[in-house]
């Protein structure tokens, strides 16, 4: 009866650490499809998954970022260490506004990719001579980070009727 009822709260608890571990920016990433990689037969496939976020401070930009989720027994409770490797792309999708001055390298989002040492970032940049925007995605854990990353850009352009290009450069502090 108690070995019953401690793997009922265990199974609780990993079930809370799973949900929590996709979703650290206020609103969550958008899942915008997943497919599977492999089968297994008893435990939930691996997958790709490709999700959507919003930029914070500038809107108009939106990166999406797809990410290996691993299946089998740890997978299925989400204690799973998820690989490194993560690809990324943003676009802009309406007239570009930066709503506050920014770092080099500020992070627009961040979620883990383990239980507990591992998390993948996107961070943001301005490249102040072409009046781009730059965000790279990579993963860094406690002890080893891994070299794995990603980046894409955007020219930042005029939208529309819009005649007044804001520059990045006038909102890096």
């Amino acid at each position: 009866m108690k070995r019953s009822g401690f793997a009922a709260i265990f199974s609780i608890a990993v079930a809370a650490l799973a949900s929590a571990t996709h979703a650290d920016a206020q609103n969550g990433p958008d899942l915008i499809f997943r497919k599977s990689t492999d089968f297994k037969l008893l435990t939930p496939n691996d997958k790709l998954a490709t999700y959507g976020v919003d930029d914070p401070l500038v809107e108009g930009v939106a990166c999406y970022y797809t990410a290996h989720e691993k299946g089998g027994v740890a997978g299925m409770f989400g204690v799973a260490e998820q690989t490194s490797e993560v690809s990324l792309s943003c676009s802009q999708y309406a007239p570009i506004k930066f709503k506050e001055k920014f770092g080099q390298g500020d992070l627009v989002f961040s979620e883990r990719r383990s239980l507990l040492f591992k998390r993948m970032q996107i961070a943001r940049g301005c490249d102040v001579k072409r009046n781009v925007l730059v965000y790279m995605v990579y993963s860094d854990k406690l002890v080893e980070g891994s070299p794995e990353n990603s980046t894409s850009t955007i020219a930042i352009q005029p939208w529309g009727g819009q005649t007044d290009i804001p520059k990045c450069a006038d909102f890096v502090r």
